[in-house]
């Protein structure tokens, strides 16, 4: 119990004395989340909604590969991207690896299925009444998208905190492709890890508060949109 006394005061002390690294370390993570987020979400709402949408060969296999991957290992993920962007990579000449663009790279694989996923069952299982709902009004094919799209508004933002949430909380690939370097790569989960082996446990339990209350703000925010959208509809 005084672990967490002690925590919570460090973490008090990390925020009120406005020190450079920790508020370095605090933006680069919700950078690094955010970016990574955005992408996942321009990549996988579409996918989800194509997919749920749309009956064609290979559909279930494709299904199949979705769901394994919604649960990829985090450092499978960072250890295959971090040999692609490697030197002797097909990307090394980019000289990505160990910069917050890998970790953003990183995170995007981890989140993108999460979020394709979630919304093809979203529009799987709306997708046929919408159809005929828009068939019925004279509707084509994009008036089924922009209809399901209303209709799942919900479910995308599920989708899109839940995907942040895996971002902001992944530690095992954002090591192994940025490193955990100071002033540069530093998130607050390596943070946390590197103080945990240090035996810092009262430094890493501040900044895991510190986690938890962004991670609580984040998404009551991302709530109360969401809770607007459905009411404006």
């Amino acid at each position: 119990m005084t672990y967490f006394l002690d925590s919570f005061k460090e973490a008090i002390s990390l925020l009120t004395t406005f020190d450079q690294e920790v508020y370095g370390i605090i933006v680069l993570s919700l950078f690094v989340s955010f970016s990574s987020t955005v992408v996942a979400t321009l990549i996988g709402v579409p996918s989800g909604l194509a997919l749920g949408l749309n009956e064609f060969r290979g559909k279930a296999m494709l299904t199949r590969i979705i769901y394994t991957m919604m649960s990829l290992p985090t450092v499978v993920v960072g250890l295959t991207v971090a040999i692609l962007l490697s030197r002797r990579g097909a990307f090394g000449s980019l000289e990505l690896l160990y910069t917050p663009a890998a970790m953003v790279i990183a995170q995007t694989v981890l989140v993108t299925p999460i979020i394709t996923g979630i919304v093809f069952n979203a529009s799987k299982a709306n997708g046929e009444e919408v159809k005929r709902v828009c068939k019925t009004l004279g509707g084509n094919s994009r008036d089924v998208i922009w209809l399901l799209v209303a209709e799942l508004k919900i479910n995308l933002l599920i989708a899109v905190v839940t995907g942040f949430g895996r971002a902001i909380s992944e530690v095992g690939a954002v090591m192994i492709v940025g490193g955990n370097i100071k002033y540069h790569t530093r998130v607050m989960t390596t943070y946390i890890a590197m103080n945990n082996g240090m035996g810092n446990y009262s430094k890493a339990l501040a900044m895991g508060l510190v986690l938890l209350l962004i991670s609580f703000i984040v998404n009551t925010v991302l709530y109360h949109f969401g809770m607007e959208a459905s009411d404006d509809h």
